[in-house]
């Protein structure tokens, strides 16, 4: 197998860096649980005060990938796109905020959106896993298809309450898979480095 090169980054920071970027996979696919859950549990009240939340939590989340990416001089780093889903995520976020109740709709298909671009960046790591020859590939790759399905279930679907069942299933899915992932970090961080 063809050993594989890490672009401008130290070898002990890449562990540390891919755990961070699973860490916040794992955030992510929580917050995706919670708010399926508050769907379910008041679909009429909460659609509102959701818009409210999804929108600080868009605007917060596109601030720091905005700090972040110039705080680590992502800007150096050819692979790093934290200045663009900053931007987009701080923007998604204002639109959140102004548009109130008439987000419901928007929410949904921005929801089923970062479900599937969240499902296509875990199938890139199951392909990124099964080149490097560590098992837990298969059981990635899976995952990452429900949830696919999920994302795009949501997207098209105006059914609050099942929407908000396909959320909790994506975040329980996305949970489980990024912790599969984050013990195999090690094994991961050795195939790529010898």
């Amino acid at each position: 197998m063809p050993k594989m090169e890490i672009i401008k980054r130290p070898i002990e920071r890449v562990g540390s860096d891919i755990k961070k970027a699973a860490w916040s996979s794992v955030i992510e696919s929580l917050a995706i649980l919670i708010l399926g859950i508050l769907f379910i549990a008041w679909p009429d009240m909460m659609v509102k005060i959701i818009s409210y939340v999804v929108g600080i939590f868009f605007i917060v989340k596109g601030a720091f990938q905005i700090i972040n990416y110039f705080v680590e001089k992502g800007q150096n780093d050819f692979f790093n796109n934290g200045l663009l889903m900053g931007v987009v995520s701080a923007l998604i976020g204002i639109a959140a905020l102004v548009m109130g109740e008439d987000i419901a709709n928007i929410f949904r298909i921005v929801v089923g959106i970062f479900i599937i671009y969240e499902s296509l960046v875990r199938i890139n790591t199951a392909i990124k896993l099964n080149a490097a020859g560590i098992g837990i590939w298969k059981y990635i790759l899976l995952l990452s298809v429900i949830i696919l399905v999920l994302g795009v279930f949501v997207t098209f679907n105006d059914v609050t309450t099942v929407i908000g069942w396909m959320m909790i299933v994506s975040g329980l899915i996305g949970i489980i898979g990024d912790t599969l992932f984050i013990q195999q970090v090690n094994n991961v961080v050795d195939k790529l480095t010898k």
